[in-house]
């Protein structure tokens, strides 16, 4: 998310000539500033807690009322959450290229607004979903195809509905600040941000809290209506502000410069680049700093190679054919690109480790969520301990453990962002193991207490005892999603920096897909007849404790996997120059003491 507002920096002049045009042209009103503020903070808080709070009960939603078994309720999950992290890559595109962020945020608030109303009319409308089982005879009747249809067009909708809002929501904002009183653009980014991160920490606690009560104690009907009255307060509290709004329109397909390299690269595949006159020979930009391609992915070295300097080039200077001709300055941000994304695959496991859990919500509903006498803790409430421990971990790490190292070791002392990020690994490690731990101990308590054929009974183990899982991972989400959110802006061109917000929905995308392929494979390979294997639709018969541990076991290959590749990307761009620093300084005669990575920018 925080790499997506890099591009405020290209779109500063845009937005500058955007409101000359608009204050001296046809229209004199000012637009932008802090005016807009309330309008977009309200859409931000108003969705997040819509969406935030119809997902986190959904698996016992769709277990208890549409019938559906563990298995399957979780595999409509997965690929609702896999389509939820595509759209927001798509929509990115789509608002930088063609439709710009006001109307991709319409667009995508109608979309949501439509998806949770869908939603809410399973809830109305009886045949919508299975009727009750039969309390005689204890026959369920399974979804039929219309009803299961009918739910998943409001997954659809809502999924169309985030690729709209998720990508642009902030940016649009940063567009409104930038807009107004230029010579204070630095400081009006900060606060917007600041508020922008408070409503945002806010609402999701609000949903994990307020919507999850609701829909626990006053029913699904009024659960589920609630985000849809908030969505329709989220989309006209946006809307009514149009007139007020900067609206940058889009003009720049994102991808259509890597494209054209990798085509022209293709295109003049029998050039021979052991040719050693080709540097002059090379096309970029006039007065560039990069004018020779690296040795790295040299293949790649063929697409800016000028064979016949009247046939290749305009008079102007420009290339004729751009897919047969591209900038040197292209080809290394495809470079940069692809050397970054083995790195960025191997946060992808963290993905696969948060799209399971709904799997945390049914084995903590067993557990007693007492804190005293009489206050219960909803079970969908316990995401809060890791949104409370990001929040913690933040300010602790950069404000107390940090200068704490620098004044034990005297000198100023950080982490450089591959060993954070690698750090987040571990700890995303730990959260799984610590998961199948706790799983262990609660299904041996079950069976010792004899509840083994009843998946509902409350077992005396607190809840309290999935906590832990929520400092592991919510430390391992601070180390790694800030730190790779560093890596790229660092090790990226800045033209590249939206395209390398994007991806980070990809990410999800890959990890609740693979997810999805580990659980249908678990669940197959351990059902047999007489068995319903470790995915058991009663949990005490089941044993989601393997599962955890599977998983931590592919959390640890991942980390194997991730030392390899940040072994081979070498040195970033920050350490090279670090490295720089010392020696110029110590042939100057005074050495500088300089950590790796604590080069500041």
């Amino acid at each position: 998310m925080k790499a997506n507002l890099m591009e405020v920096n290209e779109d500063e002049t845009m937005l500058n000539q955007n409101i000359q045009d608009e204050e001296h042209g046809t229209s004199k009103r000012r637009k932008g500033g802090f005016i807009t503020m309330p309008f977009i903070l309200a859409n931000e808080a108003f969705e997040r807690v819509a969406s935030f709070g119809l997902t986190p009960n959904m698996i016992v939603y769709l277990t208890d009322e549409y019938k559906l078994s563990v298995t399957k309720a979780q595999n409509l999950l997965y690929l609702y959450n896999s389509a939820n992290n595509f759209t927001p890559f798509v929509g990115a595109i789509l608002a930088d290229s063609f439709l710009g962020r006001f109307l991709a945020i319409s667009i995508g608030s109608i979309f949501s607004l439509l998806g949770m109303f869908v939603i809410w009319m399973t809830t109305i409308i009886p045949k919508a979903k299975p009727p009750p089982c039969d309390t005689l005879t204890t026959n369920c009747a399974s979804a039929t195809t219309g009803q299961y249809a009918f739910l998943v067009l409001g997954f659809i909708l809502l999924a169309i509905g985030g690729g709209g809002t998720r990508p642009c929501s902030q940016v649009f904002g940063a567009d409104q600040v930038n807009a107004r009183n230029t010579t204070k653009n630095k400081r009006n980014l900060e606060i917007f941000l600041n508020w922008y991160y408070m409503f945002s920490c806010v609402s999701i606690i609000i949903a994990l809290t307020v919507i999850v009560y609701i829909q626990e104690h006053l029913g699904w009907m009024i659960g589920f209506g609630v985000p849809v009255v908030l969505m329709f307060l989220a989309t006209f509290s946006f809307l009514l502000a149009s007139p007020f709004y900067v609206k940058v329109k889009g003009n720049t397909n994102l991808l259509t410069g890597l494209v054209q390299v990798i085509v022209a690269a293709f295109q003049n595949r029998n050039i021979n680049l052991s040719d050693p006159d080709l540097g002059s020979l090379y096309y970029h930009e006039k007065d560039s700093a990069v004018s020779v391609p690296s040795d790295k992915l040299r293949f790649l070295n063929k697409s800016c190679i000028i064979q016949d300097t009247e046939r290749d080039i305009r008079p102007d200077g420009l290339a004729r054919n751009p897919w047969r001709l591209c900038r040197v300055e292209d080809v290394e941000g495809l470079k940069a690109f692809l050397r970054v994304l083995p790195i960025w695959s191997a946060g992808i496991m963290i993905s696969v480790n948060t799209s399971g859990s709904p799997f945390g919500l049914l084995l903590t509903r067993t557990m007693d969520r007492h804190i005293g006498p009489k206050f219960e803790i909803p079970a969908a409430s316990f995401g809060t301990f890791l949104i409370l421990v990001i929040g913690i971990w933040i300010p602790l790490y950069d404000r107390v453990l940090l200068p704490l190292a620098s004044k034990i070791r005297g000198k100023q002392v950080t982490l450089s962002v591959k060993l954070r990020m690698g750090l987040g690994l571990f700890f995303s490690f730990m959260s799984i193991l610590t998961s199948g731990m706790v799983e262990s101990i609660r299904r041996q308590r079950a069976i010792d207490q004899g509840f083994e054929d009843d998946p509902l009974a409350v077992i005396h183990m607190s809840a309290l005892w999935t906590i832990p899982h929520s400092i592991f991972g919510g430390i391992a989400e601070a180390l790694f999603v800030i730190g790779q959110t560093e890596f790229f802006y660092t090790e990226l061109p800045m033209n590249m920096l939206s395209i390398a917000g994007s991806i980070f929905g990809l990410g999800g995308t890959f990890g609740s897909l693979i997810a999805s392929f580990v659980l249908n494979s678990v669940d197959s390979l351990t059902k047999s007849e007489g068995n319903e294997g470790w995915m058991a639709n009663n949990v005490n018969k089941g044993h989601y404790d393997y599962y955890y541990y599977l998983l931590a076991f592919l959390n640890l290959l991942n980390l194997v996997y991730y030392v390899y590749c940040s072994c081979a990307y070498g040195p970033t761009k920050l350490e090279r120059m670090s490295k720089e620093v010392v020696v110029k300084d110590t042939d100057e005669g005074s050495p500088l003491l300089m950590d790796s990575g604590s080069y500041k920018k």
